[in-house]
């Protein structure tokens, strides 16, 4: 089939023109392909993690190490996806070249999306050296957090996620309402 920019196109769902290195707070959600439960499962209301699941979660630990620049914040490892709050500092320093004195300052944090980037590839690799057959969803889903208020909220949602399971919209199983972000 020959290439057809009317049918063949990849809609971004971020912000257009938003500078995701810019300093805040993230909520970011990480789905696994098609929805395969692999991480684990919920038992009376908490995670119960497996192998994968344990990788998962030392991959997001291990991003504080990676990044200098960034705060891990609320996470949880669900059957399916991951939820987790992601603080990413702007420090910003004068150029080093006095040629560039008037050029401004030079951003060093890292955008949101290499972040993510980062703990898919980190997770990916240690689960695939046990043969497993894993994809995680293409791109991810990221919440720009805006008050101390919204903040306070999301590390609740999170914290209460594997609770709020079975009417969750990633659960294949899920008998409520539809997954509702704070």
């Amino acid at each position: 089939m020959a290439f057809d920019p009317n049918k063949h196109h990849r809609r971004s769902i971020r912000i257009k023109g938003y500078d995701y290195s810019r300093a805040g707070a993230y909520f970011v959600t990480i789905c696994v392909r098609d929805g395969v439960c692999l991480f684990g499962e919920i038992v009376d209301g908490t995670m119960r993690m497996n192998d994968y699941g344990r990788i998962v979660a030392e991959a997001w630990r291990d991003l504080g190490r990676r990044f200098k620049h960034i705060e891990l914040d609320e996470f949880v490892v669900m059957p399916n996806h991951v939820h987790g709050i992601i603080h990413v500092g702007a420090p910003f320093m004068a150029p080093s070249d006095p040629g560039m004195v008037n050029q401004g300052a030079i951003n060093r944090a890292p955008t949101l999306g290499g972040v993510v980037r980062t703990f898919k590839a980190v997770a990916s690799r240690a689960i695939r050296r046990d043969g497993a057959d894993f994809q995680w969803q293409r791109n991810y889903y990221e919440h720009i957090v805006r008050s101390e208020n919204e903040l306070a909220r999301i590390r609740e949602y999170i914290a209460n996620n594997p609770a709020q399971w079975a009417l969750d919209r990633e659960n294949p199983a899920a008998v409520g309402a539809p997954f509702m972000a704070p």
